[in-house]
């Protein structure tokens, strides 16, 4: 037998870029990003409940792009899609979009820029991924949680056969426009669901930054301008460190450390029929895994305490109905979440836990008697 080995290597520069009023005339940061002396065509998908909260938005991005017509010529006015979760729960959205594509001749030099959160973001994404193996994604997020965690990475995708997440590619977006002034019509709940992540990468990366999310708790709280744009820009930038030096940006590898808390985030945003949102879910997820850590042994009890009270004081409940689900077989409806999240890594289960605050630590079980404690802990801290 004989072999043919060689490795392929791609230099693929990630930015994200941070500005206010994207699509004020005299705002350069996105044509600067796009404009390289060649026409490209523009695509532009807006998320509707966006729209309707800022009613002039459409007609300012005409008008942005009229601007630079010989450069970005706008195929058509901005389509209005809708955006959450239900938007990832069929093909419909894929479909509709790939059609519009394909009327307006895009291609793999045109660039498909997505306005929404990060629901929306992922179904463009993915249509872009696919419309001629991949036109230039731009992607500008509309949420705390994608601004900081979601609309960052790497990964687009759908949910389907009751799996969150099921379908989906790896495709870089060729940028990111954090505008922090379409954060503004964001109602409280949502604005907080994104502090998860940034506890998250935290508690992954970064004891320092940990810390200071603890001295500004109160302000982030009450929603201040400049500790949710520090928030949002260490966030992303610890993300964008881990995809770069991380050592495995496509996943082949066991554990996910970026998912600490998410096995079970995945299955209660499912058992809820997603009323439970994503950064409410993470933000349970990592509590029962930081309990699960510490009764092991892994995670020392004053850090533990450290993070279940900074989850409590930025505004989250540690504890859902959803916990106490049962199958038909009178087990624990949780417990398929490990399952699945198994299959997905295809092998062995690998789960990343806490060490300390800054460092996980991989772990290939987690014991159902474990868990189960966890549980009844969160349901006693709850009152319920």
């Amino acid at each position: 037998m004989s072999v043919i080995r060689r490795t392929i290597q791609v230099a693929w520069p990630l930015r994200v870029f941070f500005t206010e009023n994207a699509f004020a005339p005299d705002n350069s940061t996105l044509r600067d990003a796009l404009a390289d002396g060649v026409p490209h065509k523009v695509f532009v998908v807006l998320e509707d409940s966006l729209s309707q909260a800022l009613p002039g938005l459409a007609v300012q991005i005409e008008n942005y792009f009229a601007a630079f017509a010989q450069q970005l010529p706008l195929v058509r006015p901005p389509l209005f899609v809708s955006g959450g979760e239900p938007a990832k729960n069929s093909i419909t959205l894929v479909t509709h979009l790939l059609e519009q594509f394909h009327r307006h001749h895009l291609d793999r030099q045109s660039y498909l820029i997505a306005i929404g959160g990060g629901a929306l973001l992922d179904v463009a994404g993915f249509a872009a991924a696919t419309c001629h193996r991949g036109v230039r994604l731009v992607r500008l997020p509309t949420t705390t949680l994608s601004q900081a965690d979601s609309g960052l990475g790497l990964k687009n995708s759908l949910n389907a056969f009751g799996q969150k997440n099921y379908i989906g590619t790896f495709a870089p977006p060729f940028a990111v426009i954090n505008d922090f002034n379409l954060l503004a019509t964001l109602n409280p709940r949502d604005k907080r669901s994104g502090y998860a992540e940034a506890v998250k990468i935290a508690c992954l990366r970064d004891a320092n930054f940990f810390a200071e999310l603890e001295r500004t708790a109160d302000r982030l709280v009450a929603f201040e301008p400049d500790a949710m744009k520090r928030l949002i820009h260490r966030s992303a930038e610890l993300n964008l460190d881990h995809l770069t030096t991380g050592g495995d940006p496509f996943e082949t590898g066991s554990a996910r450390a970026l998912d600490f808390g998410h096995w079970a985030a995945h299955k209660l945003e499912e058992l809820s029929r997603f009323h439970i949102t994503h950064g409410e879910a993470v933000a349970i997820g990592m509590a029962l895994d930081v309990i699960y850590a510490r009764d092991s042994g892994l995670l020392a009890a004053a850090a533990a305490g450290r993070i279940l009270t900074l989850l409590e004081r930025l505004g989250f409940s540690l504890f859902a109905d959803e916990l106490l689900n049962a199958d038909d077989t009178n087990h624990p409806a949780l417990l398929a979440g490990l399952e699945e999240y198994r299959e997905h890594q295809g092998g062995e289960l690998a789960i990343t836990l806490l060490a300390e605050i800054g460092r996980g630590v991989e772990v290939h079980e987690i014991n159902s008697r474990g868990l189960a404690a966890a549980v009844a802990e969160l349901r006693t801290r709850a009152g319920k």
